[in-house]
């Protein structure tokens, strides 16, 4: 069985921001905001979709239906706070385990923080625009407990092939990684 990376403890506040000798502080920033981006990318298409979907749902009942700010913005936010924990190394275990382990548990992990996060913005904005935090939770997911549901396996399903591309990066590296599926093969 072939042996897992793990990267080494420690290091101080200097490694904690992915400083070292081999990378500075402008080309740390400009990797984070390219992962931002691409991110944020893959989880707009993935939201204008499933916007599209239901837009188009609704448009058979003529009901006027078009989000389309609403995934850009939805999709901004998931990005930020899918970031934010992983800077916060949110999930990271099971890196021994076979890799759909990794996947599934980082997946449902961040699952719970995005929606927990987005249920805490969601009462802050309902808040500055004078509205009480139950009348914003109820607009959460769609407005019912069976879009809620619908809306948070989505999301899973979205997850999941991420996190497997990430999980598998950290295994093979990831300039490696991102090669074998984005370069030419010769």
């Amino acid at each position: 069985m072939q042996k897992h990376r793990v990267p080494a403890a420690g290091g101080g506040l200097m490694a904690d921001l992915g400083i070292n000798g081999k990378e500075s502080l402008g080309e740390k920033v400009t990797s984070e905001l390219r992962e931002f981006a691409i991110l944020s990318g893959y989880l707009y298409v993935c939201f204008t979709a499933l916007a599209y979907f239901k837009a188009s749902i609704l448009h058979a009942h003529e009901i006027d239906f078009a989000p389309w700010a609403f995934a850009a913005i939805k999709a901004l936010l998931s990005a930020k706070f899918m970031l934010i924990g992983r800077a916060l190394n949110v999930g990271e275990g099971f890196k021994s385990y076979p890799l759909i382990v990794p996947t599934l548990y980082k997946s449902c992990i961040f699952l719970v923080l995005v929606l927990g996060l987005t249920v805490i913005e969601e009462a802050a904005v309902g808040y500055l625009h004078g509205r009480k935090i139950l009348d914003s939770m109820a607009e959460l997911g769609g407005g019912t407990a069976g879009q809620m549901i619908a809306t948070s396996v989505i999301l899973l399903l979205i997850f999941i092939p991420y996190f497997a591309f990430r999980s598998l990066g950290d295994i093979i590296g990831n300039g490696v990684h991102v090669r074998l599926y984005f370069e030419r093969r010769r």
